[in-house]
Protein backbone atom coordinates (compact mmCIF):
# COMPACT_ATOMS: atom_id res chain seq x y z
CA UNK A 1 0.00 0.00 0.00
CA UNK A 2 1.12 3.96 -0.11
CA UNK A 3 3.06 4.48 2.71
CA UNK A 4 2.56 7.63 5.06
CA UNK A 5 5.61 9.50 6.13
CA UNK A 6 9.18 10.16 4.46
CA UNK A 7 11.67 7.41 4.09
CA UNK A 8 14.84 8.72 2.97
CA UNK A 9 15.62 9.92 -0.42
CA UNK A 10 17.55 7.11 -2.55
CA UNK A 11 19.52 8.24 -5.45
CA UNK A 12 19.30 5.74 -8.25
CA UNK A 13 22.33 5.52 -10.74
CA UNK A 14 20.31 4.79 -14.09
CA UNK A 15 16.62 4.20 -14.75
CA UNK A 16 14.65 2.79 -17.86
CA UNK A 17 11.75 4.45 -19.12
CA UNK A 18 9.52 2.14 -21.33
CA UNK A 19 6.73 3.89 -22.72
CA UNK A 20 5.66 4.69 -26.73
CA UNK A 21 5.01 7.69 -26.26
CA UNK A 22 7.92 10.25 -26.49
CA UNK A 23 5.50 12.91 -24.48
CA UNK A 24 5.07 10.64 -21.40
CA UNK A 25 8.75 9.15 -21.50
CA UNK A 26 9.89 13.12 -21.36
CA UNK A 27 7.63 13.72 -18.61
CA UNK A 28 8.88 11.43 -16.99
CA UNK A 29 12.59 11.94 -17.83
CA UNK A 30 12.20 15.64 -16.84
CA UNK A 31 11.11 14.27 -13.18
CA UNK A 32 14.27 12.64 -12.77
CA UNK A 33 16.19 15.40 -14.16
CA UNK A 34 14.85 17.53 -11.52
CA UNK A 35 15.19 15.64 -8.46
CA UNK A 36 18.15 13.15 -9.76
CA UNK A 37 20.46 15.18 -12.05
CA UNK A 38 23.31 12.57 -12.30
CA UNK A 39 20.68 9.78 -12.87
CA UNK A 40 21.19 7.84 -16.58
CA UNK A 41 17.76 7.90 -18.20
CA UNK A 42 17.77 5.51 -20.75
CA UNK A 43 14.30 4.77 -22.70
CA UNK A 44 12.80 2.54 -24.68
CA UNK A 45 9.71 2.82 -27.05
CA UNK A 46 8.78 -0.93 -27.04
CA UNK A 47 8.95 -3.85 -25.22
CA UNK A 48 11.53 -5.68 -27.48
CA UNK A 49 13.42 -2.46 -27.19
CA UNK A 50 13.44 -2.52 -23.29
CA UNK A 51 14.88 -6.53 -23.16
CA UNK A 52 17.80 -5.09 -25.74
CA UNK A 53 18.51 -2.40 -23.65
CA UNK A 54 19.03 -3.81 -20.57
CA UNK A 55 20.58 -6.70 -22.16
CA UNK A 56 23.13 -4.22 -23.25
CA UNK A 57 23.29 -1.78 -20.22
CA UNK A 58 23.34 -4.24 -17.67
CA UNK A 59 22.68 -3.60 -13.55
CA UNK A 60 19.38 -0.95 -13.26
CA UNK A 61 18.06 1.09 -10.80
CA UNK A 62 14.71 0.49 -11.67
CA UNK A 63 12.84 0.19 -14.53
CA UNK A 64 9.08 2.36 -15.55
CA UNK A 65 7.08 0.52 -17.65
CA UNK A 66 3.52 1.34 -19.06
CA UNK A 67 0.45 -0.77 -18.96
CA UNK A 68 -0.26 -0.29 -22.64
CA UNK A 69 2.54 -0.66 -25.66
CA UNK A 70 2.42 -2.08 -28.77
CA UNK A 71 3.93 -5.37 -28.14
CA UNK A 72 2.73 -6.52 -25.11
CA UNK A 73 -0.84 -8.02 -24.03
CA UNK A 74 -2.27 -7.07 -20.60
CA UNK A 75 0.72 -8.04 -18.29
CA UNK A 76 2.66 -10.05 -20.40
CA UNK A 77 5.54 -7.36 -20.62
CA UNK A 78 6.36 -7.22 -17.03
CA UNK A 79 5.85 -10.89 -16.94
CA UNK A 80 8.95 -11.30 -19.52
CA UNK A 81 10.99 -8.65 -17.67
CA UNK A 82 10.74 -10.45 -13.93
CA UNK A 83 11.84 -13.32 -15.55
CA UNK A 84 14.56 -12.22 -17.92
CA UNK A 85 16.05 -9.67 -14.91
CA UNK A 86 14.02 -11.01 -11.16
CA UNK A 87 15.95 -8.41 -9.52
CA UNK A 88 15.49 -5.65 -11.22
CA UNK A 89 12.34 -3.68 -9.57
CA UNK A 90 9.78 -2.73 -12.12
CA UNK A 91 6.89 -0.10 -11.90
CA UNK A 92 4.27 -0.13 -13.59
CA UNK A 93 2.80 3.35 -14.96
CA UNK A 94 -0.32 3.85 -16.11
CA UNK A 95 -3.60 5.87 -17.19
CA UNK A 96 -5.43 2.93 -16.14
CA UNK A 97 -6.46 2.60 -12.26
CA UNK A 98 -8.80 -0.21 -11.73
CA UNK A 99 -8.71 -2.30 -8.84
CA UNK A 100 -8.04 -5.37 -10.52
CA UNK A 101 -5.48 -4.26 -12.87
CA UNK A 102 -3.52 -2.81 -9.91
CA UNK A 103 -3.96 -6.42 -7.89
CA UNK A 104 -2.99 -8.33 -10.95
CA UNK A 105 0.05 -6.45 -11.78
CA UNK A 106 1.26 -6.43 -7.99
CA UNK A 107 0.64 -9.81 -7.83
CA UNK A 108 2.29 -10.71 -11.02
CA UNK A 109 5.60 -8.89 -9.56
CA UNK A 110 5.02 -5.09 -10.37
CA UNK A 111 6.98 -3.10 -7.79
CA UNK A 112 4.86 -0.60 -7.62
CA UNK A 113 2.05 0.94 -9.90
CA UNK A 114 1.81 4.74 -10.40
CA UNK A 115 -1.18 6.43 -11.94
CA UNK A 116 0.01 9.09 -14.23
CA UNK A 117 -2.70 11.41 -13.02
CA UNK A 118 -0.21 11.84 -9.53
CA UNK A 119 0.81 15.34 -9.13
CA UNK A 120 4.58 15.25 -9.79
CA UNK A 121 5.93 15.19 -6.30
CA UNK A 122 3.74 12.44 -5.76
CA UNK A 123 4.81 9.91 -8.53
CA UNK A 124 8.91 11.07 -7.82
CA UNK A 125 7.70 9.74 -3.78
CA UNK A 126 6.17 7.12 -4.89
CA UNK A 127 9.07 5.97 -7.09
CA UNK A 128 11.50 6.93 -4.06
CA UNK A 129 9.61 3.88 -1.54
CA UNK A 130 10.23 1.85 -4.23
CA UNK A 131 13.92 2.29 -4.05
CA UNK A 132 13.30 1.95 -0.53
CA UNK A 133 12.52 -1.51 -1.01
CA UNK A 134 9.02 -0.74 -0.43
CA UNK A 135 5.58 -2.08 -2.79
CA UNK A 136 3.82 0.88 -3.79
CA UNK A 137 -0.20 0.61 -4.32
CA UNK A 138 -1.81 3.53 -5.20
CA UNK A 139 -4.99 4.27 -2.88
CA UNK A 140 -7.77 2.43 -4.02
CA UNK A 141 -10.04 3.83 -1.20
CA UNK A 142 -11.09 1.30 2.07
CA UNK A 143 -10.93 -2.12 2.50
CA UNK A 144 -9.97 -2.52 -0.67
CA UNK A 145 -6.78 -1.12 -0.57
CA UNK A 146 -5.26 -3.55 1.92
CA UNK A 147 -7.50 -6.75 1.06
CA UNK A 148 -5.46 -5.66 -2.93
CA UNK A 149 -2.47 -5.73 -0.79
CA UNK A 150 -3.16 -8.31 0.92
CA UNK A 151 -4.03 -10.72 -2.02
CA UNK A 152 -0.94 -9.59 -3.63
CA UNK A 153 1.18 -11.34 -1.15
CA UNK A 154 -0.96 -14.00 -0.59
CA UNK A 155 -0.05 -15.18 -4.59
CA UNK A 156 4.06 -14.36 -3.79
CA UNK A 157 3.79 -16.86 -1.26
CA UNK A 158 2.02 -19.33 -2.97
CA UNK A 159 4.62 -19.34 -5.94
CA UNK A 160 7.47 -20.58 -3.11
CA UNK A 161 8.30 -24.57 -3.48
CA UNK A 162 6.95 -26.50 -0.44
CA UNK A 163 10.88 -26.03 0.68
CA UNK A 164 10.98 -22.15 0.41
CA UNK A 165 7.93 -21.84 2.18
CA UNK A 166 9.70 -23.99 5.14
CA UNK A 167 12.31 -21.40 5.30
CA UNK A 168 10.38 -18.60 4.83
CA UNK A 169 8.73 -19.62 8.05
CA UNK A 170 11.82 -20.00 9.91
CA UNK A 171 13.54 -16.06 8.43
CA UNK A 172 9.88 -15.48 10.43
CA UNK A 173 10.79 -17.33 13.34
CA UNK A 174 14.07 -15.07 12.90
CA UNK A 175 16.42 -18.03 12.59
CA UNK A 176 19.50 -17.31 11.12
CA UNK A 177 20.51 -19.18 7.92
CA UNK A 178 22.94 -21.49 10.41
CA UNK A 179 20.09 -22.22 12.49
CA UNK A 180 17.56 -23.09 9.69
CA UNK A 181 20.57 -25.40 7.91
CA UNK A 182 21.23 -27.24 11.04
CA UNK A 183 17.03 -27.70 11.02
CA UNK A 184 16.77 -28.92 8.02
CA UNK A 185 19.92 -30.85 7.70
CA UNK A 186 20.60 -28.80 4.53
CA UNK A 187 24.37 -26.88 3.79
CA UNK A 188 24.37 -23.34 4.32
CA UNK A 189 24.44 -22.99 0.65
CA UNK A 190 21.47 -24.31 0.30
CA UNK A 191 20.10 -22.37 2.71
CA UNK A 192 21.50 -19.31 1.17
CA UNK A 193 19.80 -20.44 -2.74
CA UNK A 194 16.79 -20.97 -0.99
CA UNK A 195 16.77 -17.09 1.08
CA UNK A 196 17.63 -16.03 -2.52
CA UNK A 197 14.90 -17.58 -4.72
CA UNK A 198 12.39 -16.44 -1.80
CA UNK A 199 13.30 -12.79 -2.25
CA UNK A 200 13.04 -12.65 -5.72
CA UNK A 201 10.36 -14.39 -5.96
CA UNK A 202 8.27 -12.05 -3.33
CA UNK A 203 9.99 -9.24 -5.27
CA UNK A 204 11.76 -8.00 -2.00
CA UNK A 205 15.11 -6.80 -1.72
CA UNK A 206 15.73 -7.87 2.15
CA UNK A 207 15.27 -10.68 4.41
CA UNK A 208 13.31 -8.05 6.62
CA UNK A 209 11.03 -7.41 4.04
CA UNK A 210 10.25 -10.50 3.65
CA UNK A 211 9.73 -11.62 6.96
CA UNK A 212 7.49 -8.20 7.04
CA UNK A 213 5.20 -8.77 4.07
CA UNK A 214 4.29 -12.75 5.67
CA UNK A 215 3.71 -10.90 8.98
CA UNK A 216 1.23 -8.94 7.13
CA UNK A 217 -1.00 -12.39 6.02
CA UNK A 218 -0.22 -14.35 9.34
CA UNK A 219 2.22 -16.42 7.63
CA UNK A 220 3.94 -18.52 9.69
CA UNK A 221 5.33 -21.26 7.89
Amino acid sequence: MAQTGSPPRIIPERVLIVDDHSLVRDGLRSIFDDAFPACEILEADSLQAALGTLEQAGDVDLVLLDLNIPDVSHLSGLEALRDRFPATPVVMVSGVTDRNVVRDALSAGAAGFVPKSLKRAAILDALNQVLCGEIFMPELGGDESAAAEEDMIRTRIDSLTPQQRVVLGHLVAGRLNKQIAYELDVSMTTVKAHVSAILQKMNVFSRTQAVIMAGKVGFRG
